[in-house]
């Protein structure tokens, strides 16, 4: 990164050495300030937290009883030593932010994940100017180019009305934070029943209670009689899957939503009956929309795809990009495993 910058990596993650903080740290430190409540962003352990006021609910759940949690609304700017804070829509999940850094005139962002596809459960992205730019690129090759939302959903809808007619619940995979509630804020909540794994319910909880318009739910866990279950759609992390919590369940078609379903093979990977392309990362043309915003002088970009969205800004945009190896993994390809789910027998 830049030398003697406002912004700097180190073994504990990104530090402002002048306002003596860091940004979503990856080992415990004294003050902690974190873009959103997925676990590869907000770990536990940290002395303080700073945190967008709208997801606290979700930290809450997230982090160690008893963590000393401060909040800032959207667009509020706080100062430390000097150095203006303020957190700033990323469109990812609930209460995700982008963290705008100020210290002299020079302005940082730092993305943490993000999207711009219009998602009903979260507030959508804030195109932020600055001098250096922060961004993911989890899914940053031209290969990425997400179906409309309308498709999406009117395909999972139609393979939904299918397992009604055959009298099978339809079991869907979803990470349990974000993923989840998007896919029930979507789908035509007319059809049937919605149930749920139990790390999926406490989070929907959080949602409802933020305001988020969802379908009703029943805690999969409290139902006795498997003939409940049939036509029914049953939302589970993905780690639920290879877990004896399916047995419960009787006839059941499955599928997965995730950015991956759109690699050739990756359903198969999963073992799944269907698979639905529905991600809360950007893609592909949503990354260079978002980076091209910012007018950065430097864009740093860390996890995913970096080195080919570097070459890309580079050679292409003729965009001044550097790597950054963080410890942010976004969406894992190789096994895309839920964080923190949990598991239920």
């Amino acid at each position: 990164m830049k030398r003697g910058g406002l912004i700097s990596l180190t073994s504990r993650g990104l530090f402002c050495k002048q306002g003596d903080f860091y940004i979503d740290p990856w080992r415990p430190v004294a003050k902690a300030v974190v873009t959103h409540a997925h676990a590869d962003h907000a770990y536990r352990g940290n002395g303080r937290y700073l945190v967008p006021a709208e997801g606290r609910s979700l930290f809450e759940i997230r982090l160690d009883h008893g963590s000393r949690i401060s909040t800032l609304r959207y667009g509020q700017t706080t100062t430390v030593n000097g150095v203006k804070v303020s957190f700033h829509p990323a469109g990812h999940i609930l209460g995700s932010a982008q963290v705008r850094v100020e210290y002299k005139g020079e302005i940082w962002v730092i993305s943490g994940d993000y999207k711009l596809t219009p998602d009903a459960t979260c507030a959508p992205f804030e195109s932020i100017k600055c001098h250096h730019f922060i961004t993911e690129a989890t899914f940053g090759l031209p290969i990425y180019r997400w179906t409309p939302t309308e498709q999406v959903f009117e395909e999972l809808n139609s393979w939904w009305r299918r397992n009604i007619e055959r009298e099978k619940a339809s079991v869907l995979f979803a990470y349990a934070l974000g993923k989840a509630q998007r896919v029930m804020s979507g789908v035509d909540r007319s059809l049937g029943p919605i149930f749920t794994h139990g790390s999926v319910e406490r989070l929907t909880q959080a949602y409802r209670e933020s305001g988020v318009d969802l379908p009703e739910t029943t805690y999969a866990g409290s139902v006795t009689n498997k003939k409940e279950f049939a036509g029914s759609l049953v939302i589970a992390p993905p780690s639920a899957q290879a877990s004896t919590w399916l047995r419960r369940f009787g006839p059941q078609s499955t599928g997965f939503a995730s950015g991956w379903m759109m690699v050739r093979g990756a359903r198969r990977q999963r073992a799944v009956d269907r698979g639905f392309v529905l991600s809360d990362h950007a893609d592909w043309p949503e990354l260079l929309t978002a980076i091209k915003s910012t007018e950065a002088e430097t864009v740093y970009v860390t996890h995913g795809f970096a080195s080919e969205v570097v070459r890309y800004l580079n050679e292409v945009e003729k965009v001044n990009a550097v790597p950054l190896k963080t410890q942010f993994v976004g969406d894992d390809a190789s096994n895309m495993l839920d964080e923190e789910s949990e598991e239920e027998v």
